[in-house]
């Protein structure tokens, strides 16, 4: 298990991963656990269109790889796939994701913190960035709300309180869990029992509880 500080640089993937699973969150980067299957093979294949840094110009602009980032007043660190920087000026990320063209939450978190980190390394706005699906081959645009960036923060807040505690969050044992590469390290089913076995216990004895 690892250890952490309430001052300790956020991981942007962490924050992915809280969003999808806080569990899964803690898992990956308090227990430094991780698992292939078939949908952890297809994102790194994705991402090794990206994984190798450099650059090339573009009508005019500029496009980096594997750009690292990071936020000093948010403490955030991590690695942009791609950035387009525009001859207009404007900045533009673009994550990398498999699968086809959907809206998921937990992607957009990934891409808004990307948005802010760039925003204070760049002292230049970043309203909005793309997602790339790769099965489908098609970008999604996602405006960088004042919602999504108040997420980045409270979520990096949670991640960090939870690294500082060393206390893994219980199972969602929902849908998710179908896809997810750790569901037998999680043990999703067996702790929800064991918690729903608890409670009956606790009825049983404190009715009025």
């Amino acid at each position: 298990m690892s250890t952490s500080s309430e001052n300790d640089a956020i991981a942007l993937s962490a924050l992915q991963h809280w969003i999808y699973c806080p569990r899964q969150c803690g898992l990956i980067h308090l227990e430094q656990a991780f698992a292939e299957n078939i949908h952890t093979a297809r994102g790194q294949a994705v991402h090794h269109l990206v994984d190798t840094p450099g650059y090339e110009i573009k009508a005019g602009g500029r496009v980096e790889r594997a750009l690292p980032v990071w936020s000093d007043r948010y403490n955030l660190i991590g690695k942009a796939d791609l950035v387009e920087f525009h001859p207009d000026g404007m900045v533009y990320p673009v994550e990398f994701k498999h699968g086809a063209k959907r809206q998921k939450l937990h992607d957009d978190i990934q891409l808004a913190a990307q948005a802010l980190c760039l925003e204070e390394m760049l002292n230049r706005p970043v309203p909005k960035g793309a997602i790339f699906h790769a099965s489908s081959h098609r970008r999604r645009e996602v405006l960088i709300t004042p919602a999504l960036r108040d997420l980045v923060i409270a979520t990096a807040d949670a991640i960090r309180h939870m690294l500082a505690v060393g206390k893994l969050p219980n199972p969602v044992n929902d849908a998710r869990c179908k896809e997810c590469s750790l569901k037998e390290m999680c043990q999703p089913e067996a702790l929800t029992l064991r918690e729903k076995q608890r409670q009956q216990r606790n009825n049983l004895f404190n009715p009025e509880a």
